[in-house]
């Protein structure tokens, strides 16, 4: 058999397939009211809003942000941080989150948090210094405390974005210099590293990179690789079905290797984020008789890649 290099035409459907549902009572209980929610100004246009997540127990499905009683974001249960922009520089502005579950009930909303913008400053385009020195230490098997040392910025810092993986993760105060991360794997070895930005969203460079280790946790705990991959070749086309790990929430992003070569990303959008039984079809322009071999891992919610599912092979058809 001939094989080449993959080359895919990517668009088609991203469908979660749900088993049979038995006859049961509608669902009148809202969940809990979010936790843990912080606002903080990002920009003179911009805040940064950030909350807990909700237990697997309430079936969070949506969160609804509010700035006053307006409803201004809607946003899917893995996501528990936004930036709301386009807001007036020096104004008053205060947030809350609600929670929705399947069923469409609402949360009561969580207590009210004030924030006020900067003044915007013309023609700022000098980032701030990065943190000079970053140390981080395990709290527990899914948490760990990261602290820097402060930044200055000729307009003043007005956040640090903590980051790992490639991906902001967290964003802490202009006032702060230390900060508890959650939502981490157990046994885990973590590379956190800090920026500073300020009010027109410069960033610095990354601080120094900081490695902390979490410890086990007591049992074997979910694992993170997608599970019962299946890969089935029609003409023209490979549909990939999985089963999406349990990592607290649910995965909207999953990176597809082919030939042991990472080829494509597959996100999920708003509204359309799978959670079980996942399908996804791609259009293949490759000739009849090529191999693939294909495996892929999920995006969790710590910003790390988690393991990989069982590798499938198969010969593609015309």
């Amino acid at each position: 058999m001939r094989r080449s290099a993959p080359t895919l035409a990517l668009f088609l459907t991203l469908t979660a397939l749900a088993g049979p549902t038995a006859c049961t009572a509608p669902d009148t209980e809202p969940p809990s009211a979010p936790t843990g929610l912080t606002a903080q100004a990002g920009s003179a246009t911009s805040v940064h809003v950030m909350w807990n997540a909700a237990a697997d127990r309430d079936g969070v499905t949506h969160y609804q942000v509010f700035e006053g009683d307006r409803p201004v974001r809607e946003l899917p249960a893995e996501k528990t941080m936004v930036d709301i922009t386009g807001l007036t520089p020096q104004t008053g502005y205060s947030f809350t989150v609600r929670a929705r579950d399947a069923a469409g009930n609402l949360s009561e909303a969580a207590p009210a948090v004030p924030v006020t913008t900067p003044a915007a400053k013309a023609e700022d385009r000098t980032a701030p210094t990065a943190p000079a020195t970053t140390t981080a230490t395990a709290t527990g098997p899914r948490s760990a405390r990261v602290s820097w040392t402060p930044s200055t910025d000729d307009t003043g810092v007005t956040a640090y974005d903590v980051h790992q993986g490639g991906v902001r993760i967290h964003t802490a105060g202009p006032g702060d210099s230390s900060t508890t991360l959650t939502g981490l794997q157990p046994d885990t070895v973590y590379t956190f590293t800090v920026r500073a930005r300020d009010g027109a969203d410069n960033s610095s460079p990354d601080g120094p990179a900081v490695d902390v280790s979490t410890p086990p946790a007591s049992g074997d705990g979910p694992g993170t690789a997608p599970a019962d991959l299946t890969a089935t070749a029609s003409p023209g086309a490979v549909t990939l079905t999985w089963t999406a790990p349990d990592t607290g929430r649910p995965t909207a992003e999953y990176e597809l290797y082919v030939n042991g070569r990472p080829t494509t990303v597959i996100q999920f959008g708003t509204g359309a984020v799978p959670d079980g039984r996942v399908e996804h079809r791609l259009t293949v322009a490759e000739p009849t008789g090529t191999e693939w071999a294909v495996k892929l891992r999920a995006r969790l919610p710590d910003g790390n890649w988690g393991a990989f599912s069982a590798e499938r092979r198969i010969t593609l058809v015309g």
